[in-house]
């Protein structure tokens, strides 16, 4: 794996396969961006493409101040906020009233339990339903395994908001499998 400066140096003296190493690098972190946001399939593909465009206008600009996928993903990020705005579709908050739940409950009987690979794909299915900022949240500290600092970098949130979305995002998924699954179980 090539270094943040040697590849960003690379591209900008116009080395286009070190540009194709840049998409291969980071699309997984700019489809889950994008992917967590977007619903429609073809606005994904097509953002996706325009990030990458944007990625490559912009380089010249990168200042090394972070990581060059947590420059990425603040574009990804801020190219589908600016996607849902331009179509008014509303980046909404949850009611106060799910973020009263317990943060994790045991189930005590294993036999009732679902296998491992039902219940992911349950709760993959209720993240899809959630509000696309904590979508977004849940994923770039999940599964990019980003730091606050850094989801903060990239979210332009607070890093408060950014914990509190966190927070909420799990406690309404907790309260979700809990009640399909009419128990409680530990996330």
């Amino acid at each position: 794996m090539i270094d943040d400066r040697t590849l960003v140096s690379q591209i900008l003296s116009g080395d286009k396969q070190a540009f194709r190493v840049l998409i291969k690098q980071n699309e997984k972190l700019v489809g889950h961006m994008i992917g967590r946001l977007i619903d429609r399939n073809e606005d994904r593909e097509e953002l996706c493409q325009d990030v990458f465009m944007k990625v490559y206008e912009k380089l010249d600009e990168f200042s090394f101040q972070s990581k060059l996928s947590t420059w990425i993903a603040t574009i990804a990020y801020r190219h589908s906020i600016n996607h849902l705005r331009k179509r008014k579709i509303a980046i909404s908050d949850l009611p106060e009233e799910e973020s009263k739940i317990e943060r994790f409950v045991a189930i005590d009987d294993a036999s009732e339990t679902l296998a491992d690979q039902q219940l992911d794909e349950i709760v993959f299915a209720f993240i899809e339903k959630l509000p696309p900022q904590y979508k977004a949240i849940l994923t770039l500290y999940h599964v990019q395994e980003m730091s606050y600092p850094e989801i903060v970098e990239i979210t332009g949130l607070p890093e408060g908001t950014v914990k509190n979305y966190l927070f909420r995002a799990r406690q309404l998924l907790k309260e979700k499998v809990k009640k399909y699954l009419g128990k409680e179980v530990e996330l």
